[in-house]
């Protein structure tokens, strides 16, 4: 009569001779994945690729064009069928400060939605993972979409610019100086570029859409609105303060369409902003380094 035998124990099986890990030094195993130190680079394709790729951007930039170049082609339809109405010996480019203002809305709805956004809906964990340097993070957001919103606001500009010149050339106008184009092209559109970086860092800080978008729309309309209700003698002072610096005012200077007679002149409103828009950055990069994702 036979008796079953039990199997004989086998001897585990040896190791193999890799390593799962990409970028190990075990012999015989190459890693097919590259292995490379990350660097600012990566951050700032990883930002371009969300930027463009999410709605709101296309939105709000696609009003921002529509809202600056209509109402831009607009006033000056309107000011060359009036142009007996004394206009003469005024600036062709300075009617395109209004649309500009108003799109200015839409720059900085874009700013803020670039980090809020990322709060609201969780992703800014991801984003910390995938890079662990929050300034690094900080730093390609605010490249990316300073860099987006200049160029959009420069071609927009531009575009209204020669429209509004060319249509307004026979109504009596005089023809803008080489730094009248500077200014109203160039220096106009780095100034919104860094009015939504502003907006960006305050995004940033607030971690909240809506709180900040709210936040930056006060900060451009309320003190001009505030200064226009102030008929008091004792706030003269304070209603020349907020006349002068208030947004809309330092946008104005670079159509030499001041709304005062003091204040900032010429390119002193992009010093201004430049210096807050770097206050906000220190403090958004301090805030980010304290903080918990």
């Amino acid at each position: 009569m036979s008796t079953h035998q039990p199997p004989m124990p086998q001897a585990p099986a040896a190791a193999p001779d890799w390593q799962a890990a990409p970028g190990g030094s075990y012999p015989g195993y190459t890693s097919p994945i590259p292995v490379v130190r990350t660097h600012l680079g990566h951050a700032l394709a990883s930002e371009w690729t969300k930027i463009k790729s999410v709605r709101s951007t296309v939105w709000t930039l696609g009003v921002f064009m529509l809202l600056v170049v209509g109402i831009g082609v607009l006033t000056a339809s309107v000011v060359n069928a009036n142009s007996s109405n004394g206009v003469d010996g005024q600036n062709a480019l300075q009617f395109g400060f209004f649309g500009l203002l108003l799109g200015s809305m839409c720059i900085i709805t874009l700013g803020v939605l670039t980090t809020a956004s990322e709060y609201g809906t969780g992703m800014i964990r991801t984003t910390m993972t995938a890079c662990p340097s929050r300034v690094r993070v900080l730093a390609a957001k605010s490249v990316v979409f300073f860099a987006l919103a200049f160029v959009v606001t420069l071609a927009t500009s531009s575009f209204v610019a020669m429209v509004q010149v060319s249509m307004l050339s026979g109504s009596g106008t005089i023809s803008p100086t080489g730094g009248e184009w500077a200014k109203a092209t160039l220096g106009i559109s780095l100034y919104i570029a860094l009015l939504g970086l502003l907006s960006l860092l305050i995004g940033s800080i607030i971690r909240h859409s809506a709180g900040a978008i709210t936040i930056m729309i006060g900060a451009v309309l309320a003190p001009l609105v505030i200064a226009l209700f102030m008929a008091s003698q004792s706030l003269e002072k304070v209603r020349e303060w907020l006349l002068e610096y208030s947004i809309p005012s330092q946008m104005s200077c670079f159509y030499d369409n001041t709304l005062s007679r003091s204040g900032p002149t010429g390119w002193d409103p992009l010093w201004i902003m430049l210096g807050l828009t770097a206050a906000a950055f220190a403090g958004a990069y301090a805030l980010l380094q304290k903080r918990d994702v």
